[in-house]
């Protein structure tokens, strides 16, 4: 064991007197140590259940005979963090979840580890930190949120969005806001749309990493209370085993979990973090890639914002393996990759059914005949561009109209609450990437308003920082390279037209090639927007976001 190191021999002695002074018997310290990673907190609805989720986890390893052991992680709640200097600090958190688990991990000698994120950028973080270690991991989340009722329809956190949108627009009054932000959060969990956390989750089930239900099943059903357990015991089969996290992502899962990340129309966050993840396991992930995964791959959920079906629908239609059943149906699955379960990904959905045709369509009857997710390219993008196409509406996908040009979000927002855009419009928000914001924030804020003014089948948005999984229509984000790095997104100017063309993978500015030349003799560099503490540093390490938005060491600095 591992863990050894620290329990065993005369020179592990001192460290064995701490372990007394934690309470550890004898019998403890002879079986493997678990280590179980508890993103408990107070201020994350997606968290404030993981207190109970995680002392079942306990229950499940020690009734398999391991000895487990909690520590922390930490989380931002992104709907909190939202259109405010907070966001900045939000897709930064990953590696520090990641490095933080890393550490404790080694220090204290930890044998095995079960995995308890939830929302946006825990999964990520902490399966970024599971390729990294390689001990044998299980994955185990809060669960998705119920879907709220507001005047007897199902409603999501995207709708409170666009409620403000409305308001702003006079179509709903004050009273009517109010009566929406006491409805549709209406339980702990992650957001009930396919948003970034949920994505993420459901993910896991699909590479491999977390058992049947993860990503699924709600917060609040007693049936979450039993995967965990079984989580706890299954982290031990895998220590028997010897299976470990390298064993189960390999490329063949990465390509498992991008098919299904089509199929589902998950949120574009995951070309931020498959690569990112990918990357600690050693596979190489060009999202570019993604295109042609998409071009195979029919889109089978519609779940909010993209439609009117939420996580519980997703669970009760049989949840993620009854779409990898589906996928199967064509062949669009390695079936031999194993998992968590000790099985394969074959055996885990043999017999799956699918019992709910309108929230998971048959592969003969998809919403698309294409995956949920498009990487665009053109003169602006010339590396990536990426929209969730899913949740596009028709008369969106190709569009052309006057740039309209902000240097951050907020400006954007003051813009559009203050009725300044109108259709055909193209907004561009720029300097938001991952080094220019510097932490790529989310835009929601400024996509929900276009949607709840009565603008998102009129008016199109890009830029070079991110989306939440709650934005729908024709919003473009990841452009790189991104403005702070010169980017061509940096050389847009107003009125310039803009042409996006979904279908063809296209997003171009229609300025010849000359005037752009012209303008880039012009442009410079400007001061970074924060000149201390963590965010300062991480805008000197991140690179761009069609490779994930990872942390490296820049040449001159090796």
């Amino acid at each position: 064991m591992l863990s050894d190191n620290v329990k065993k021999g005369d020179q592990a002695a001192p460290a064995r007197s701490l372990f007394n002074a934690l309470g550890y018997t004898r019998e403890e310290m002879e079986r493997p140590m678990v280590g179980i990673v508890n993103s408990y907190n107070e201020i994350v609805p997606g968290h404030m259940n993981l207190d109970k989720i995680v002392e079942a986890v306990k229950l499940g390893v020690a009734e398999a005979g391991g000895t487990p052991v909690v520590f922390p992680a930490i989380a931002v709640c992104d709907g909190i963090a939202m259109g405010h200097i907070g966001m900045k600090y939000s897709l930064v958190t990953r590696d520090l979840i990641a490095d933080s688990t890393e550490c404790m991990a080694i220090a204290h000698q930890f044998d095995a580890l079960v995995m308890v994120p939830n929302c946006d950028k825990n999964v990520p973080g902490l399966l970024m930190a599971a390729a990294r270690l390689n001990l044998p991991t299980v994955f185990v989340s809060g669960g998705p949120m119920l879907a709220g009722k507001v005047h007897g329809k199902k409603r999501s956190l995207s709708s409170m969005f666009e409620a403000v949108g409305a308001k702003s627009a006079g179509k709903i009054d004050e009273e009517e806001l109010n009566y929406f932000d006491e409805h549709v959060c209406p339980t702990c969990g992650s957001c009930s749309g396919m948003y970034t956390a949920n994505s993420m989750n459901c993910l896991t089930e699909a590479i491999g990493m977390g058992l049947r239900g993860n990503g699924t099943i709600p917060a609040v059903y007693s049936e979450r209370i039993r995967l965990a357990k079984h989580a706890g015991m299954a982290v031990m089969e895998l220590y028997r085993k010897n299976i470990r996290p390298r064993d189960i992502m390999t490329k063949e899962a990465f390509m498992n979990a991008l098919t299904v990340d089509m199929a589902l129309g998950c949120s574009t966050n995951t070309m931020l973090h498959l690569p990112a993840i990918a990357k600690e396991a050693g596979v190489e992930l060009n999202m570019e890639i993604a295109n042609e995964v998409s071009g195979r791959t029919p889109n089978l959920c519609h779940l909010a914002p993209a439609g009117h079906t939420y996580m519980e629908d997703l669970n009760e239609a049989g949840g993620v393996y009854a779409v990898m059943n589906e996928l199967n149906k064509k062949s669009l699955l390695n079936l031999d990759c194993i998992t968590v379960t000790g099985k394969t990904v074959g055996e885990n959905i043999e017999g799956v059914k699918n019992l709910d045709t309108e929230t998971i369509r048959p592969i003969d009857n998809p919403y698309m005949q294409e995956g949920g997710i498009a990487v665009l390219k053109g003169n602006i993008a010339p590396d990536t561009g990426i929209v969730k196409r899913s949740a596009v509406v028709p008369e969106m996908m190709v569009h052309e109209g006057p740039a309209r040009v902000f240097d951050c979000e907020e400006d954007a927002i003051s813009a559009i609450l203050g009725g300044k855009i109108n259709p055909r419009d193209v907004v561009v928000i720029r300097y938001e990437g991952p080094k220019g914001g510097p932490g790529m924030r989310e835009m929601l804020n400024p996509t929900s308003a276009i949607a709840g003014m009565g603008l998102g089948s009129s008016v199109a948005l890009l830029t070079d920082g991110r989306f939440s999984g709650a934005s729908r229509g024709a919003s473009i984000g990841h452009i790189s390279p991104e403005a702070a790095v010169g980017g061509p997104i940096a050389l847009i100017e107003e009125g310039d037209i803009i042409k996006v063309d979904i279908p063809n993978n296209r997003l171009d500015v229609l300025v010849s090639d000359e005037v752009l030349s012209e303008r880039r003799k012009n442009w410079k560099p400007r001061e970074p927007k924060v000149k201390t503490g963590y965010l300062a540093r991480y805008e000197k390490l991140v690179t761009s976001a069609n490779r994930g938005a990872v942390l490296e060491i820049p040449e001159g600095m090796r």
